[in-house]
């Protein structure tokens, strides 16, 4: 599956989309490099764990201030398998590239980040208690999903379907991809333990707040395509 992205010159490369996948991939291999006890540890220090986010107990205002909210983003980063790793660098490069070069660098930026921190923030509170850490840019990706949904309505995307012998070529829209993606999110978040090593609200958060991002950005990219 991949997206027809535009040949003609532009103003500004997609830097933030190549800067995110050699970071990601950075973080992944100097992690695989680190002995087992000491890379768990990492995982609880640097991952979001949610027993530690919001204490019950403890004073809201007080904790808007603790470094373990810091947590949010650097779980953004961090990946465990290949598999989990790819999937997401996949769907950013696919979908991150064109959204990119629509929303400008920076802004886009803004929506990876906020987006996945966003969603491991959600993800943290629906764990409350869990002390087992967050880990992966899989919200991050979401929000980037959910702006492209908003950005291209009516894009279409090129699918390989292989039919017995032979691989069949179709053209479908991508919001309809995107949409049954969507679907399985929220099949998932009730499927119970057999999906609990995924958290799957933090993909729909992610999404929600792509989305809304996208829509609130309309009149700042229309100002950047006219300027």
């Amino acid at each position: 599956m991949f997206v027809h992205v535009e040949t003609r010159r532009r103003r500004s490369s997609p830097w933030v989309t190549a800067l995110l996948v050699v970071f990601c991939v950075g973080c992944f291999v100097g992690l695989a490099l680190v002995p087992p006890p000491k890379r768990l540890s990492l995982l609880l220090q640097w991952g979001t764990v949610p027993a530690n986010v919001f204490d019950a107990q403890d004073s809201w205002l007080r904790q808007w201030w603790d470094p373990a909210l810091l947590r949010l983003f650097t779980a953004l980063f961090i990946h465990v398998s290949w598999i989990h790793l790819l999937s997401n660098l996949l769907f950013l490069t696919i979908f991150g590239l064109p959204a990119e070069r629509l929303l400008g660098s920076l802004r886009f930026l803004f929506l990876f980040l906020a987006g996945g921190m966003v969603a491991n923030l959600v993800g943290a509170l629906t764990l409350a208690g869990v002390k087992l850490p967050i880990i992966g840019c899989s919200g991050a990706v979401s929000a980037v999903l959910g702006a492209y949904a908003a950005l291209f309505p009516r894009a279409r995307l090129g699918l390989v379907l292989p039919l017995g012998l032979y691989l069949e070529f179709v053209r479908v829209p991508a919001f309809l991809l995107i949409a049954i993606w969507v679907l399985l999110q929220l099949l998932f978040s009730y499927a119970g333990p057999s999906y609990g090593a995924v958290v799957w609200w933090t993909h729909i958060t992610g999404f929600l707040f792509g989305i809304v991002f996208a829509l609130l950005s309309r009149q700042a990219i229309a100002r950047r395509l006219r300027g």
